[in-house]
């Protein structure tokens, strides 16, 4: 076999492994899997460099290496410039999408220039909500950050929003999510119990929840789940439509649950001039704001979603190194 032949059958071969590693890791979330994808890349690329500097030489390496860059870079401003975001493609990293989206599905993003025609066109519900009020409700968050759980009613320390609820055993429990992050936070004793408030809590809260069980899907098997169905914001009752648009905005440092998040928009408040968008992942039993981020001010969003392509974005999961089992992706909520 002539050396030329040789190196492309060994190009092959490295290509063929990492797509097959890549595949067996967006399938079984195989840690070996993954690691094996990444310890691929690096050698793909060491191989890759050291062909090409026998071929073409150090100099010529150098300057292939310098236009395929400025060949990304190109097209990544062109993306930029057509579809009006900063961030026109990204990669889901979670589950809280499923079924709609999964983790490694790579996603194409276009920019929200003018929230008021996005929201209206999309038909997002829209509530007016005075400046006074808003602050009185972001000013006491934990007070907010509220969800609906089955609880034993023998132990109402064992919680869970997914399970076998239809027998008499069981009741329905508004819980504080800030308490029960407390407790898990400081590695102490479960006394969920303590955390469960009143169902009376929301009295004064400008945001309210309400609760549906529904069915969810977890390892083949079909339970009972709890979920947030509905809010009632201002007298205002507006109930989950999966045909909301999907966004992906950018969190702050007072939140909960960090990076960027890719969710369904569940409705907007108006306050004054401004928006705020409450946001929800179609697998979650709860909007983002009931788990400890806050609304969402228009100017974090970086994008909504117009396209997606499956399992490609698995690649920058691995090279990012979040290899790991990602919770809630042995479970689907159903509707």
């Amino acid at each position: 076999m002539k050396k030329k032949q040789k190196a492309d059958y060994v190009n092959w071969l490295l290509y063929a492994l990492l797509i097959i590693s890549v595949v067996v890791y967006a399938l079984t979330s195989s840690v070996a899997a993954g690691a094996a994808a990444f310890a691929l890349v690096i050698i793909i690329l060491f191989y890759e460099f050291k062909q090409s500097v026998k071929e073409a030489g150090a100099k010529g390496t150098l300057m292939d290496i310098a236009k395929a860059i400025a060949i990304v870079v190109i097209i990544w401003v062109v993306l930029i410039l057509v579809l009006g975001t900063s961030q026109p493609v990204n990669v889901v990293a979670s589950c809280s999408m499923l079924p709609n989206l999964n983790r490694g599905d790579l996603v194409l993003l276009h920019g929200v220039s003018n929230v008021t025609t996005f929201l209206e066109s999309n038909h997002i519900p829209i509530v007016n909500v005075s400046q006074a009020q808003f602050s009185r409700m972001y000013n006491n968050m934990s007070s907010e950050f509220l969800a609906y759980f089955a609880y034993y009613k023998s132990n109402p320390s064992d919680i869970g929003y997914i399970g076998n609820f239809s027998n008499s055993s069981y009741a329905i429990g508004l819980y504080n999510t800030k308490c029960i992050d407390y407790y898990s936070y400081h590695s102490e004793p479960l006394n969920y119990g303590k955390c469960r408030v009143a169902n009376n809590y929301q009295g004064s809260n400008l945001i309210k929840y309400n609760y549906s069980i529904g069915k969810a899907v977890i390892n083949g098997t079909v339970q009972d789940a709890v979920y947030t169905s509905q809010v009632t914001i201002a007298n205002t009752t507006i109930i989950e439509n999966y045909s909301n648009p999907i966004v992906i905005y950018s969190t702050t440092s007072s939140d909960y649950f960090s990076g960027d998040i890719i969710h369904r928009v569940f409705a907007a408040l108006k306050v004054g001039n401004s928006y705020y968008i409450l946001t929800k992942g179609d697998n979650n039993p709860g909007l983002d704001m009931e788990f400890g981020n806050y609304p969402i001010n228009e100017s974090s969003i970086i994008g909504y979603k117009i396209a997606s392509v499956p399992i490609v974005g698995y690649l920058k999961l691995i090279i990012s190194g979040q290899l790991g089992a990602v919770a809630g992706c042995n479970q689907v909520m159903l509707r």
